[in-house]
């Protein structure tokens, strides 16, 4: 049986082209091979109109035929499969330390990467031009550059991702009020999108991670802390796209002061512990912030990534677990599973590419966010 589609079954329509399309190519992507047959009953569309979808898809190269499937007392059914090297997106994690660029191809595997040495620490118009250049060093390595879809950044928040525009990122003034997607649109000639880059790896590990559920939570610890939010296969975003902002709830009315202006912000408590070489410290708070959140969204599953996380994951892993498992009422009940990132250093890069792909399966992405 193939994996059912997340959202709205499709419509027999001619006015929902792009849609059912969508629901279409989502539903390849989701089972790895799939037929026609199996392709209808999981849209609710007609077989004609599952017929005309695949063809249009067979034609522009995004899905191909791979072989037949298993004779079950009838015609055996010929199977399809997302085509990887149809298209390609760029994924740039534009970190304050350093960026981090790669290519993926359409399942979101990284087929290119370059690492930069500088980040949102230079100036935002230096930082442009070291990400252009490394963004035209990767697009040599596809075969043709048509098949670019576009380019996503990721970067700390607040931003509004309608606009592109960055607000007040913490420790670096020359980036508040920069409207980075559109700088960026006009050094790279193609669709750009911008998002927070806690939004950026939820996203990625929604279409890139198999078994992913359909609710989660992301939560990134960097040099910074957010949390990226997966509802209903979608990353929430807020009504100003700044939901998530998980690093800046107040945990200690006493504690010490945040640049952010206030006292005891969880960034603030966990950036203390790891200068007092307590690693294991941060992971508890972040577990106890983590309990709050469990308790706001109801969530079954955390993801964990960052550079903090990945530099002692497994004990980071365990801290966290730990540490909600203690301080949730109904443990048996309101079980919490908790992972670490599958694309582990990139998963914020490789998220970043998919804020660019995800639209092609009608996922996540508003397309008004592009630029």
């Amino acid at each position: 049986m193939p994996v059912p589609v997340r959202r709205l079954a499709g419509a027999n329509l001619p006015l929902v082209r792009d849609h059912n399309s969508a629901l279409v190519l989502d539903l390849v992507r989701r089972n790895g091979a799939i037929s026609r047959v199996e392709l209808a009953a999981g849209t609710g569309l007609s077989a004609q109109a599952i017929t005309k979808i695949v063809n249009r898809l067979l034609a522009d190269g995004l899905v191909t035929e791979a072989g037949r499937a298993g004779a079950t007392g009838g015609k055996p059914r010929t199977l399809l499969r997302l085509e990887p090297a149809a298209r390609y997106a760029v994924g740039v994690h534009l970190d304050r330390a350093d960026t981090t660029v790669v290519l993926t191809d359409l399942t979101a595997h990284p087929v290119a990467r370059r690492q930069l040495p500088q980040g949102m620490a230079a100036t935002p118009e230096d930082a442009l031009t070291a990400i252009a250049d490394a963004v035209h060093s990767v697009l040599a390595e596809i075969p043709d550059t048509r098949r670019l879809v576009g380019v996503g950044i990721a970067c700390p928040g607040p931003l509004d991702h309608t606009t592109g525009i960055l607000h007040r990122v913490t420790g670096l003034p020359a980036w508040d009020g920069f409207p980075l997607r559109a700088r960026a649109a006009g050094r790279f000639g193609v669709p750009t999108v911008v998002d927070k880059d806690s939004n950026a790896a939820a996203l990625g590990e929604s279409l890139s991670a198999a078994g992913t559920p359909d609710d989660f939570g992301y939560l990134y610890h960097g040099q910074g802390l957010g949390a990226g939010f997966v509802l209903g296969g979608r990353v929430y975003r807020g009504r100003r796209t700044n939901a998530g902002e998980f690093g800046h709830q107040i945990m200690d009315l006493d504690g010490p002061w945040c640049p952010c202006g206030n006292r005891g912000c969880l960034e603030a408590l966990c950036r203390a512990a790891l200068e007092a070489g307590d690693p294991a410290r941060a992971a508890r708070l972040v577990g106890t912030a983590a309990v709050n959140l469990v308790r706001l969204l109801d969530f079954e599953h955390l993801v964990l990534g960052g550079p903090v996380v990945l530099a002692d994951p497994e004990r980071y892993l365990r801290e966290v677990t730990t540490t909600i498992g203690a301080l949730l009422p109904e443990p048996t009940w309101q079980r919490v599973t908790v992972t670490l990132t599958g694309a582990r250093a990139d998963a914020t890069a490789v998220g970043a590419a998919a804020l660019i792909l995800a639209p092609l399966f009608d996922t996540g992405v508003d397309p008004a966010a592009s630029g």
